[in-house]
């Protein structure tokens, strides 16, 4: 099985050196080859996503992905900057499906900004829509207002499109990870303003036809971030588009204590997937050690069972996660008095001697 291993930028190269310390400490045979990207891609041959890199992440059975940006690269031209590889190699390798799942741990209900009695027990699937959307849509750029009242300004513009098999696969996505849970998905949208997605709602509605054993309801995105606050455990798997989907499972990450806890995979139509952090690059606490390394080691678990289909290891490395937060352990974002403080190294080691036993 060969891992391509693209760290990236700002903590990125912190946090996947001790998600790669844990797949070394398995049973199993990997090749991993490590290779920049983003701003360090830009760096080793002046663009996010160098060619090597990208041939690389399409030889790989799968790719382990840390973070990319840094503040330093914001003056770059837009398709210069370290954000556009991350979007490159979801478009190169054909990644539509994004599935985030929020778990909170029970030795993290206090970390939590909601009260304990409202988020304990939370596990929520988020999928998320990540090829389509604003994010991609043409035309787009800045031109001269042809109308209205600004008629001869300049103005910024973008198009939200989405086809009709970019809903269905998606859709088939979210309905079958349903029917492995708990049998309930809200398809979230804003029909109501919106006709792409009004086209979106009636598509999910036709593939329910497929899927008579999953309980399907419809809620408008702004009552989404609401219910998320006030009720997060109605929800079991939700299914989006690419915006809405990105500012959902970033709500969703800190119901859980701590987005350093969110791991993510993004899959293609055979289940060939990266997996990266929820997270950014956080180039502020870049080189101090304190980054959170677990959503990146629960990213390899994803991977392992995903792509790679290493079921057992995968719930291995869950397990030991688990064993370290009941040892008290704890990164600065999930700290709390009566806990061990450690860094990202530390944290590391911790999951590889828990693996152990």
């Amino acid at each position: 099985m060969k891992i391509a291993i693209l760290p990236g930028d700002g903590i990125g190269p912190e946090i996947v050196a001790q998600a790669v310390k844990v797949l070394n400490a398995l049973d199993e045979s990997f090749e991993l080859e490590t290779a920049p990207v983003g701003g360090a891609g830009y760096e080793a041959s002046g663009h996010p996503l160098p060619d090597a890199t990208l041939a690389l992440a399409k030889a790989a059975d799968a790719v382990l992905f840390g973070a990319v940006g840094d503040w330093k690269y914001d003056t770059l031209d837009r398709p210069l900057r370290p954000e556009q590889a991350i979007l490159g190699l979801r478009k190169n390798l054909g990644l539509f499906g994004n599935l985030r799942p929020a778990i909170l741990y029970p030795e993290l209900a206090g970390a939590s900004t909601l009260k304990p009695e409202v988020v304990s027990g939370l596990d929520i699937l988020i999928v998320r829509e990540l090829t389509g959307d604003i994010y991609f849509g043409q035309p787009r750029g800045v031109r001269e207002c042809p109308d209205g009242p600004f008629k001869g300004q300049r103005e910024g513009f973008d198009t939200m499109r989405y086809a009709e098999g970019e809903i269905r696969r998606i859709a088939h996505v979210a309905f079958q990870a349903a029917q492995k849970r708990g049998k309930r998905l809200t398809s979230v949208d804003k029909a109501n303003v919106l006709e792409t997605f009004q086209f979106w709602k009636d598509v999910v509605t036709d593939v329910h036809k497929e899927y008579p054993d999953v309980a399907l309801d419809h809620m408008y995105v702004d009552n989404a971030a609401m219910q998320l606050v006030r009720a997060p455990k109605k929800f079991d798997v939700i299914v989006t588009g690419n915006m809405f989907g990105d500012i959902l499972s970033d709500a969703a990450a800190m119901l859980t204590g701590s987005i350093g806890m969110l791991p993510s995979a993004s899959l293609d139509a055979n289940n060939k997937g990266l997996y990266e952090p929820s997270h950014g690059s956080a180039p502020d606490i870049a080189g101090k050690g304190v980054a959170n390394p677990l959503a990146t080691i629960l990213s390899s678990a994803m991977m392992l069972r995903y792509s790679l289909q290493r079921e057992a290891q995968a719930d291995r490395i869950e397990n030991a996660v688990k064993a370290v937060l009941a040892q008290g352990l704890r990164t600065p974002d999930i700290y709390e008095e009566g806990t061990t403080k450690v860094g990202t190294e530390q944290m590391g080691d911790a999951v590889v001697k828990a693996l152990a036993q």
